[in-house]
């Protein structure tokens, strides 16, 4: 059955929107959609005839005054702003508006979207990429050829895997011989966690880098040897101190010889 545009019941069509949905025009709202009831935690007696201006922060009005205006002409850019809820709690949403005609006259149409959940998860890799730089930029010479590598923490998957990845390019830049890992400082670690941080001992004996772990607490140790982590291939002492002592008998062992 072919079916013209004109019967489509555009109405309809909003209202089983999942986006939440605006329809205003000078300043009032004419109508919104079930999804914009639920996103504002209101109805739509609550809503129709307020103004959209009511949503915004004071210090927002004018501009987006300024918007509404513009947008009867043609589309407005999407932009991030913090609304109120009718309840008054905050959320930060992106708005699109666009001009819609409704009946003789023109109003503008608005989509909301809710940018709560993509904001905590840029907010929660700005914050992993900070604590990764952070652990990395702790790669502390000691000695000549001599670096230490203080974990600390909670060290998860994604740290460790960072991790992987950027402590073999800092050794090559800083001309590392022995490198000292010390777990002390962790307070969290699951097992696939513990396979990654041993790999960089791997990586890093592939680059000409000795590495000693210092800090290793027995569970750990336990641990890393359930799956198979062959700690005897490497060095294990209680503290940096100790590596430290390790590492000047073993050179005069080297120079003895």
């Amino acid at each position: 059955m072919n079916v013209s545009i004109a019967e489509v019941d555009y109405l309809e069509v909003m209202e089983y929107s999942r986006d939440p949905l605006i329809i205003h025009t000078d300043y009032k709202v004419l109508y919104i959609n079930h999804a914009a009831e639920e996103f504002f935690r209101s109805n739509k007696e609550n809503m129709i005839g307020a103004s959209p201006l009511d949503i915004f922060q004071e210090s927002s009005k004018d501009a987006i005054r300024q918007r509404i205006q513009s947008a009867y002409e043609k589309p407005a850019d999407v932009i991030e702003e913090t609304i109120y809820r009718m309840d008054g709690s905050t959320v930060e949403v992106e708005l699109y508006c666009h001009p819609v005609k409704v009946g003789e006259s023109m109003a503008i149409q608005t989509y909301v979207w809710d940018v709560t959940k993509r904001k905590e998860t840029e907010k929660h890799q700005q914050d992993m990429n900070e604590e990764i730089n952070e652990l990395s930029a702790t790669l502390v010479p000691l000695l000549d050829d001599v670096a230490v590598l203080p974990l600390r923490g909670k060290i998860n998957q994604e740290k460790a895997t960072a991790l992987l990845e950027l402590i073999p390019v800092k050794l090559k830049d800083k001309s590392v011989d022995r490198l000292i890992i010390d777990f002390s400082g962790v307070y969290a670690l699951d097992r696939m966690v513990i396979d990654y941080l041993f790999r960089i001992t791997n990586v890093s004996s592939l680059l000409g880098v000795r590495s000693i772990i210092t800090g290793i607490r027995p569970e750990l140790a336990v641990e890393a040897t359930n799956m198979g982590i062959d700690l005897s291939s490497f060095p294990a002492v209680a503290t940096v101190k100790d590596a430290l002592s390790y590492i000047g008998m073993t050179l005069k062992e080297q120079v003895g010889n």
